[in-house]
């Protein structure tokens, strides 16, 4: 969405900050999406609600028929509301509770990518309660180190997540064992902004090497869930707009070698709907310190998390304005040191009252969006085309 598509007159009585979200952007992203499906029929995408679980987007989503991963009870549950079929839903997580099992037992939902042995006799207990055979993959650890920030990395041996993968063969062992769960796969994720295929083609020779081991142990391979992690562009949103679809799906459909049928799953979130949405804010004040510039903000780390978290990226651009570019550090109101978007960038002079716009934040911004310092939740809005 380019900066003068912004409707910045039906700003005008809007209650600022809001997120505001593109959605002939996001259907012409699902509509790429679909076209890799359509390519590879052996292949499913899971959208990871974890993302964005505005209920709009939501069932903008669930309309192309994807299926939704989760990881709380909540996500189960607001997936079910959006219309995603129960049977296209995935639970992954390494602390369910019971009450988010039985929830999704309840449901009938695909399957459990199951973190632990331990989680994996809870989940067999529950589901001997319930009278029910509860479908379980389990989520190995493969032992990458993704190209992303270290906060986001998920595969490596240190992280919480998965099964390592030298305990692989006994923990399958338990899942065949026991009488109220029913062994359907692997689950991999090694993290998330992942711009490197490299990464990508690590992790399918991991996956190929203990296919491998398994075939020759005499054990079920199963279907093979790659999770997500495909990275946007965050400095070009109006030039690149959408994510290389493309080349992720053809990374796996080359290097995966995988028995005849298999089928695999895929989990991405960002990729599908963070370029779409972007955070409206009001130029507060503009300080001039000794040595910089301040554009001071109504929108803050409460509404976008982000930067603050992670020391993430996020283009800001002035809607109001078409003056010469001066240099600010852009920031808002929280009282911490840490409540900065950017600094040392250059964009349009800035005046008390202008518009700004802080891009791509359609993933892990109102998801994550709280109410500290008592700000308000903020609201959303919608483009329709």
């Amino acid at each position: 969405m380019l900066k003068g598509d912004f409707p910045v007159e039906r700003f005008a009585g809007l209650r600022t900050p809001f997120y505001y979200y593109d959605l002939p952007l996001l259907r012409r992203t699902l509509d790429l999406v679909q076209a890799q499906l359509d390519r590879n029929p052996e292949f499913r995408v899971h959208y990871a609600v974890k993302a964005n679980y505005n209920s709009r987007i939501l069932a903008e989503i669930a309309s192309r028929g994807f299926g939704a991963d989760c990881v709380s009870g909540g996500e189960v549950q607001a997936a079910l509301d959006a219309g995603f079929p129960a049977e296209g839903i995935v639970f992954a997580g390494v602390g369910k509770s019971d009450e988010e099992i039985r929830l999704a037992l309840q449901a009938g939902i695909s399957r459990f990518n199951v973190e632990s042995a331990a989680e994996l006799e809870i989940i067999d207990a529950l589901a001997g309660e319930m009278g029910k055979v509860a479908p379980v993959a389990l989520r190995i650890n493969p032992d990458i180190g993704a190209h992303t920030h270290a906060g986001i990395t998920t595969g490596l041996a240190e992280n919480k997540f998965g099964i390592n993968y030298e305990q692989l063969d006994e923990v399958m062992d338990l899942a065949l064992r026991l009488q109220h769960v029913q062994y359907v796969g692997m689950h991999f994720h090694i993290g998330s902004q992942i711009l490197d295929m490299s990464d990508f083609v690590a992790l399918c020779n991991r996956v190929n090497e203990l296919v491998v081991r398994l075939q020759r142990g005499g054990r079920p391979v199963g279907d093979i869930n790659v999770g997500g992690g495909l990275g946007i562009n965050y400095q070009h949103p109006n030039h690149l707009p959408i994510a290389d679809f493309e080349g992720w799906f053809d990374t796996f459909r080359k290097h995966l070698k995988l028995p005849q049928g298999t089928i695999v799953h895929f989990e991405p979130g960002r990729s599908i709907v963070a370029p779409c949405g972007s955070l409206i804010c009001r130029v507060l004040y503009v300080k001039q310190g000794t040595h910089k510039q301040f554009a001071i903000i109504d929108g803050s780390m409460t509404e976008l998390v982000r930067p603050a978290m992670y020391r993430a990226y996020h283009r800001v651009e002035n809607l109001s304005s078409s003056e010469p570019e001066e240099i600010y550090d852009v920031v808002g109101p929280v009282c911490e040191s840490s409540d900065v978007f950017v600094k040392e960038f250059s964009m349009d002079k800035c005046h008390r009252g202008d518009f700004v716009a802080i891009r791509s934040a359609g993933a892990y911004g109102e998801a994550m969006a709280s109410r500290y310092n008592l700000h308000r939740i903020p609201d959303a809005y919608f483009f329709e085309g």
